[in-house]
């Protein structure tokens, strides 16, 4: 199986566009560094370290040190594609950091996005 494209491309390199999602919406960076703490489990400062190294986001979701198990929790459609029924693990992670994004920048409450 070929990887896909995004799985080499840099985490830091759509970051800007998460957050430009998110702050269209009146919502924050904090709240998105948020979205990806629980996601994968980095604190803050590893999670500023691998945007600042550029890391892939194959490296960025193997290396993550604690993935959230509720994350399974997170369904819906996202670029077409129902989240729950992607079965390549590493797109999975994105598409299920893409939906969070989407979720804050819809208004959502962030407890409501975490599934808490």
């Amino acid at each position: 199986m070929a990887k896909h494209r995004i799985y080499t491309m840099s985490v830091a390199s759509v970051y800007p566009h998460y957050l430009a999602k998110a702050e269209k919406k009146r919502r924050t960076k904090a709240e998105v560094d948020a979205i990806i703490r629980w996601l994968t489990g980095y604190g803050q400062e590893a999670l500023e370290a691998h945007l600042e190294q550029r890391t892939d986001f194959e490296t960025f979701f193997a290396a993550a040190p604690q993935p959230n198990p509720s994350r399974a929790m997170i369904k819906g459609v996202i670029c077409g594609v129902r989240v729950e029924d992607i079965q390549d693990p590493v797109m999975r992670e994105i598409r299920y950091l893409d939906k969070l994004i989407d979720e804050l920048a819809r208004g959502k409450a962030l407890d409501k996005i975490l599934r808490q």
